[in-house]
């Protein structure tokens, strides 16, 4: 596929209190998956492997620094290379601009005029998956719709309240929306829309245009969401590994199912490859006295005790005679000599002192904060 035919919005402004603390101080997107990923990572992919180097990242002020540690200059992503064009907005800017009744759309509209693109697609920041751009966009131009809206049918424990469900016509037209927590009815599976969708983009920049001029929603994802019962809308069915990131328990269970073969080659290892940011660093080393089952770890890591059935990131250290297991450990942990870390997530720089215990559980695993010193045992609960 030619460069700029499609380019992309990523937005990343919607937040989850569930997700607390781990997002006290980042974004949901740039939370750590899978030892050495970021949920961002997914989407920047999918765009990346259909040859998108044009992209414009909504943020939230003040929660925008691990965005830029992580991507840098988008070397990884081919995002610096000569014709590639990224641009950063404030969600907050927007909300100003609408409270100040000025166009609020303005820069996103500069933007999609800039990239000449003829397709647009939206990403929202919390559905984890791997899509082939290039099938959705041949299905969109196959029925000539307005908009293409991605969807996979899943069970109601993996639904958000506030997420938007679809009622398709038989040939996947989209009838109606409903959001989950105002469905009266039960069903076995319902039809998530992943809040992914697919337009043509002067359609988009005249959308825009009407929608602040009639004070439509600042959230490109809701004028998405509403318009499309207002228009030709047909969905576009995922069948391949997702996860809906809005809790801690969705997050726990997410990063746990990599360590299921058919979960992890589904996810990182299809046609579509995966892009993270690449740190040279050297091997973890198992010492002798290291007894690991079913884990995974990134580089830099020192294993001298017991791992089972757990997700460990870079430059971990895991001391002789301590135990973790079902537990998700972010990078620069320090787990000392006779600790035990049961359904734990350590998120960055946690020092887990000598005979501590960390006990969860798996519908309500511990969270430890960024920079904690543990020295005292904990049970069921977040620190």
């Amino acid at each position: 596929m030619k460069a700029n035919k499609m380019c992309a919005i990523l937005g990343n402004e919607h937040e989850y209190n569930g997700l607390l603390p781990l997002t006290a101080n980042r974004p949901l997107s740039t939370l750590y998956f899978d030892c050495k990923y970021r949920i961002m990572d997914f989407a920047l992919s999918s765009a990346v492997n259909a040859n998108i180097r044009t992209v414009y990242m909504i943020l939230n002020e003040g929660r925008f620094k691990s965005v830029f540690d992580h991507l840098g200059g988008g070397r990884e992503w081919g995002l610096d290379s000569i014709g590639s064009y990224q641009y950063l907005g404030f969600y907050q800017d927007i909300l100003r601009k609408k409270a100040e009744g000025k166009p609020y759309f303005s820069d996103m509209i500069g933007f999609l005029k800039k990239s000449k693109s003829e397709y647009t697609v939206f990403f929202g920041n919390k559905m984890l998956c791997n899509v082939d751009l290039r099938s959705i966009l041949d299905v969109h131009q196959a029925h000539d719709s307005k908009i293409t809206v991605v969807f996979k049918r899943v069970p109601k424990e993996k639904i958000a309240p506030d997420d938007c469900i679809l009622t398709l016509e038989d040939d996947n037209r989209v009838k109606q929306t409903d959001i989950f927590s105002e469905l009266d009815e039960a069903s076995d599976l319902y039809n998530l829309s992943m809040s992914i969708f697919l337009v043509k983009t002067d359609w988009l920049i005249d959308l825009l245009h009407k929608g602040q001029n009639a004070g439509a929603p600042a959230s490109v994802q809701e004028l998405l969401n509403r318009e499309m019962t207002r228009t030709n809308t047909r969905a576009y069915e995922y069948t391949g590994y997702l996860s809906n990131i809005y809790d801690i328990k969705s997050y726990y269970d997410a990063n746990m199912d990599m360590l299921d073969p058919e979960h992890f080659n589904t996810l990182l290892f299809s046609s579509q490859r995966v892009i993270t940011r690449t740190k040279n660093e050297v091997a973890t080393h198992f010492y002798d006295s290291s007894d690991v089952n079913s884990s995974q770890f990134a580089t830099g890591c020192v294993i001298k005790g017991k791992v089972d059935r757990s997700l460990v990131s870079r430059r971990t250290t895991i001391e002789e005679g301590a135990r973790v297991k079902d537990s998700v450990i972010m990078s620069n942990a320090q787990i000392k000599r006779g600790a035990k870390l049961q359904y734990a997530i350590l998120d960055k720089n946690v020092e887990v002192e000598a005979g501590v215990t960390i006990q969860g559980t798996p519908e309500n695993p511990v969270v430890i904060t960024k920079d904690s010193h543990i020295v005292a045992d904990i049970y069921g609960g977040e620190n």
